[in-house]
Parts: C-alpha cells; structure tokens; sequence
C-alpha cells in the first residue's frame, strides 16, 4: 500500500506538511543565471602551458608543469578582485593590476631566479591572450543548453567573479546574444560569495531571487552566493557536457 499525498491546503493548493501545516509551491521559474569559467567556457590549455609558451617566447623557460602548480598556489591566496570604492573609471586598471601581481607571484613561486629583460612586454602579451576568444571554449553541450533555456522562455544572465574581458570573450565565442546581463565584481562591486553579486544581475533579467536558478560548479562560491541570495543552485561540477542543464533546473 503506497502512503496518500499529503492533503492540499484548502485556501491555497499548497500541499500540507506531515504536520498539517501547509507547504509553499515555489515561484516559477522566470530566470537562469550562470557562472562563466568552468560552466559555461573553459580555458583552451592549462595555465601553466600557456604561461610557459609565452614566457618562452620572452626569454624565459620554465617547466609548464611547475608554472601550473604555483598559479595554483597563489591564485588561492589572491583577494578577491573587487574594487567596490574605485570609481568605475578605474576598475579595468585595477583588475589589471591585480594579474600582473598574481603572475610575477607566480613565477616567483616558481623559480626566484627566473628574469625577464622586459616583464612588461610578456605580461602584455599574456593579458592581451586571456582576451581573445582563441584562449578559451565552450563547455560540451553549452550553446544547445542555453538556445534549449531560452525556447523555454527563461531570461538568462552570468555572473562571474572573472574581470572586464569577459564581456567580450562571451562575444566573439558567440554565445553573447543570450544574456541578458552579463555581472562581474566591475559592475556588481561585489564578487562571489557574496550574494551582493548575484542580486546585482537581478535587474538584468527582470525577476525577483525566489524565482531565479544560479548554474554553477563550486560549491564554496558559487552554491554559497547563490543560496545567501535566496535563488535555487544549480551544481554542474560533475558534467562531462551540459547537455542535461535544463532539464536539472527546471528540476531544481
């Protein structure tokens, strides 16, 4: 004998609690924002490859491997790249200084030896890089994910921690005209977790927290945001290809 559903509350529909107090529906859905880096587009090569090649080609030769695990190291112990007082003039500067600082510790980290004729030439060129399409991709199953998010009449937006390029990285990968809104610490003035990030997007797409999804893959920023900021999450850190996203939030 299978257990009865739980009596629906008469004067709303709301199905009743095991304690007779009714349970509320949750809003529909109206919107789907999403994290960038590791979601939707990954890099095309790991960091250390890539910083190894272009510091080859400045005079500088370290193993790739080594470059790749001191970025980790020190990008773990970066601040957040959040200007919050800056004026918005000054914001792009200052996310570029931020990497320059997070690459010399990195080669620093690396080998203290190590020296540039012209550090400024090679973290020109490395910066110049990270901004062009040919230095990331689409995530498996991306672009169908979100033309199969948008057949279902969802806004959708991204809100990243990453820095003023990613605008136009979005672009020229061609998945820009989706989004509605595209949120970073330059314009939210708060990077994640703090949900003071996500609720700067809500404008964007035009619907309250309650019935927003944030589409992420770390959970110590991204489910954390999304969570403090009242919308449902999301996790595609276990997807080969985000080919199931849609039918996991209209889920979730």
């Amino acid at each position: 004998m299978t257990d009865a559903p739980p009596p629906a509350d008469a004067a709303t529909g709301d199905a009743a609690t095991g304690d007779g107090a009714p349970r509320r529906s949750r809003a529909p859905l109206e919107a789907v924002l999403l994290d960038a880096m590791g979601t939707l587009i990954e890099l095309a090569e790991p960091p250390g490859d890539t910083y190894a090649r272009i510091a080859a080609e400045h005079g500088v030769a370290l193993p790739a491997w080594r470059l790749g695990d001191a970025f980790e190291r020190v990008r773990r112990r970066m601040p957040p790249m959040v200007f919050p007082d800056a004026d918005a003039r000054d914001v792009p500067a200052l996310e570029r200084a931020w990497w320059r600082d997070l690459v010399r510790q990195v080669f620093l980290a690396t080998d203290g030896t190590a020296h540039f004729a012209d550090f400024e030439a090679f973290f020109d060129a490395l910066f110049a890089h990270y901004a062009r399409a040919a230095a990331w991709r689409l995530r498996p199953g991306a672009r169908d994910a979100l033309s199969a998010m948008r057949a279902r009449g969802w806004r959708l937006g991204v809100v990243s921690n990453f820095d003023h390029r990613l605008a136009g990285i979005l672009e020229d990968l061609g998945i820009a005209s989706f989004f509605d809104v595209v949120a970073t610490p330059a314009t939210a003035r708060a990077a994640k977790p703090d949900p003071a990030a996500l609720a700067a997007a809500l404008a964007g797409v035009r619907a309250p927290a309650a019935a927003c999804a944030y589409v992420g893959d770390d959970a110590a920023l991204d489910a954390r945001a999304a969570r403090a900021a009242g919308m449902r999450f999301v996790d595609v850190s276990a997807l080969d290809a985000l080919d199931a996203l849609p039918a996991l939030v209209e889920a979730a």
